[in-house]
C-alpha cells in the first residue's frame, strides 16, 4: 500500500475533537437559551414579589401610624385648650375661698370675678372664640335664637332688645347662637 488510506477507513479523529465531546444541536442551543431565559424571569419574578411586599408592609405600616396619629390627635387635641383653662379653673378656687372668708368683701370678689372673666375671654379669643353680644342690633335668625318678642318704644322693630346669653362663633362657625328677646312695635290702645 501506498502512503494514501483506503477510502472504507475512517479518517482519523484529531485530538482536539475527541476532547470536545459530540457538539450541540440547534435544538439543545435553543433549550440552554430558553432555560437561561427562564432562570432570569424567575429571578426577577422573585425580586418583584419580594418589593411588592415590602411595599405593602410599608404601606400597612403607613395606616398603622396614620390611625395611631388620628386616635392621639382626637385624644390629646385639647391638651392646649385645656392647660389653659386650668389658669381659669385656680382663679375661680382662689375666689371661692375668698369668698368662703368670713372678712370677704364684696368689692374684691367682683373684682375677682371680673379679672377671671377677661381671662377666660382672652384665652377664648386666642383659639379663635369670639362672643355674638347683638344688643340693639337687628335680629338674625343665623345668629341669634329669639325666645320671646316685647312692645318697646326705645327699639326699633324686629331689633334685639335686650341679650339673655351670649352667643359665641368659633372662627367663621357659630358655636351657639345668642338667646334673645326681640323687640316689636308698641302696642296701640284701641
Amino acid at each position: 500500500m501506498t502512503g494514501t488510506s483506503a477510502p472504507d477507513e475512517p479518517a482519523a479523529e484529531t485530538p482536539e475533537a475527541q476532547t470536545a465531546g459530540p457538539q450541540p444541536s440547534g435544538l439543545e442551543v435553543e433549550l440552554a437559551a430558553c432555560l437561561a431565559k427562564l432562570d432570569e424571569a424567575q429571578t426577577q419574578a422573585a425580586s418583584a414579589r419580594d418589593a411588592q411586599l415590602r411595599a405593602v408592609a410599608d404601606l400597612d405600616n403607613v395606616r398603622k401610624r396614620a390611625e395611631r396619629e388620628v386616635a392621639n390627635a382626637t385624644r390629646y387635641g385639647s391638651e392646649k385648650l385645656l392647660g389653659e383653662l386650668l389658669g381659669v379653673a385656680d382663679s375661680l378656687d382662689l375666689g371661692l375661698a375668698a369668698a368662703a372668708k368670713p372678712e370677704a368683701q364684696l368689692g374684691a370678689l367682683v373684682e375677682g370675678m371680673q379679672l377671671t372673666q377677661k381671662q377666660l375671654l382672652a384665652m377664648l379669643e386666642r383659639h379663635g372664640v369670639s362672643q355674638v353680644d347683638p344688643a340693639g342690633q337687628p335680629f338674625n335668625p343665623d345668629l341669634h335664637e329669639a325666645v320671646s318678642m316685647l312692645p318697646s318704644a326705645e327699639v326699633a322693630p324686629n331689633h334685639v332688645l335686650n341679650v339673655m346669653q351670649k352667643g359665641y362663633r368659633l372662627h367663621d362657625r357659630l358655636l351657639r347662637p345668642a338667646m334673645v328677646i326681640v323687640a316689636r312695635a308698641p302696642d296701640t290702645g284701641t
